[in-house]
């Protein structure tokens, strides 16, 4: 029989998409506050895989991807996903009795095999944590890179942002075997 144990900590990655540039600049500055430090900022990408955001959010729209230097429990999870929800709420408009946001957040982690991200939205490939929030494994790490599955986002499954995870797991794994060596 296996013993429960606690789990290893994984690295915290947010991506945003956002219109206003100026807008992402201060959430960052949030986000210090709230979770540490970041230790990678990617470039600011072109978000054209899908005109989902563009009715709300407008054009052009830019994906940002951060990471923090402080490692997490991977549960905490949930808990990032409550803190940028209310931030997607607080920086939001209301135009004809329609909220609008300005920004969209999502959080999630990596750890040595996976990516996960947190959302609202419950699905069969998707796992309850806590307070109305889920936990999708979006890509698995094999073979030296990141792979896709059926339900990962357009976006996610781009050489782009494998490229941009890749370095990012790298760090944490560096990371990790410092803190454990």
């Amino acid at each position: 029989m296996g013993k429960p144990g606690r789990p290893k900590q994984v690295k915290l990655i947010i991506g945003l998409l956002a219109k206003n540039k100026k807008l992402l600049n201060e959430i960052e500055e949030f986000f210090v506050k709230e979770f540490g430090d970041i230790d990678y900022r990617s470039k600011d990408i072109p978000f054209d895989y899908t005109d989902y955001y563009k009715k709300e959010m407008g054009q052009p729209i830019t994906r940002r991807f951060i990471s923090f230097k402080r490692l997490i429990s991977p549960g905490y999870i949930a808990n990032a996903k409550t803190i940028t929800n209310s931030l997607e709420k607080k920086t939001s408009t209301k135009k004809n009795g329609e909220v609008k946001r300005s920004v969209n957040i999502d959080p999630g982690y990596i750890s040595d095999s996976k990516l996960v991200l947190a959302t609202t939205k419950d699905y069969f490939h998707r796992i309850y944590l806590k307070k109305g929030i889920c936990a999708e494994v979006t890509l698995a790490w094999q073979k030296g890179g990141f792979r896709p599955f059926e339900w990962t986002y357009p976006d996610y499954r781009s050489t782009e942002y494998a490229a941009i995870l890749k370095k990012i797991r790298n760090s944490y794994m560096k990371e990790r075997n410092h803190v454990a060596g």
